[in-house]
């Protein structure tokens, strides 16, 4: 059985969001199945025509929480404070948390503890429906793709890390695959609608070029 699938660690899982904005949500789900199906990701992250553009940013968000979310607990043996005392991609890269609520200023804690405390993060944003509205036709606020810049640029983070430092296990496990497809979505989303700054790719340079250079 795939470990992405119903695996040894599924109670490490969080419970699946779903899409948000009622209807219009589940409409928006439809034609992303439909268009990954095809195996085209390029146009699969494209703006469906018609559609509003913080629905889809919206969708979007949530699917790949879920996918971040799914990857990393299959890590949750490997990824231990003992062996991931802190977040980093690579020696040149660490990540320290902060919320700007609870935690003002950036600490140093573990890989693990740091992706606990963002998807509680990116959990409590999608939950709070002045960010991410339920109701059909409720109006977006005016910062949300800064929001949504913010969820995306942290779930980079976690990409970085499994590469730099679990990429061995997920080879082991037979599953660098899925994890490539995932990526590669990811990427294809976030340069299409200009989420995440140049600068903080630099961990996965090598690989993003690869990705955005055949287009």
């Amino acid at each position: 059985m795939s470990l992405f699938g119903l695996g040894r660690n599924q109670k490490t899982f969080r419970p699946k969001k779903s899409a948000p904005s009622g209807t219009k949500g589940a409409q928006l789900r439809k034609h992303i199945d439909a268009t990954l199906g095809s195996g085209n990701l390029r146009e699969a992250v494209k703006l469906p025509p018609g559609e509003d553009l913080n629905e889809w940013l919206a969708v979007n968000t949530v699917d790949f929480f879920n996918q971040v979310n799914l990857l990393f607990g299959t890590l949750t043996e490997f990824c231990t404070p003992e062996n991931c005392s802190t977040m980093t991609a690579g020696p040149k890269y660490e990540y320290r948390w902060a919320d700007g609520v609870q935690i003002k200023k950036p600490i140093e804690v573990s890989a693990p503890k740091y992706v606990e405390y963002l998807m509680d993060w990116i959990e409590t944003q999608l939950d709070d429906e002045s960010i991410f509205p339920q109701k059909l036709g409720a109006a977006f606020p005016p910062n949300f793709k800064e929001v949504v810049k913010t969820i995306f640029k942290r779930l980079f983070r976690v990409y970085a890390h499994i590469y730099h430092t679990h990429f061995q296990k997920i080879v082991s496990l037979k599953e660098e695959a899925h994890l490539n497809t995932c990526f590669k979505h990811f990427i294809l989303f976030t340069h299409e609608f200009g989420l995440i700054d140049k600068k903080e790719l630099a961990p996965l340079q090598e690989i993003i070029e690869s990705i955005i250079a055949p287009y």
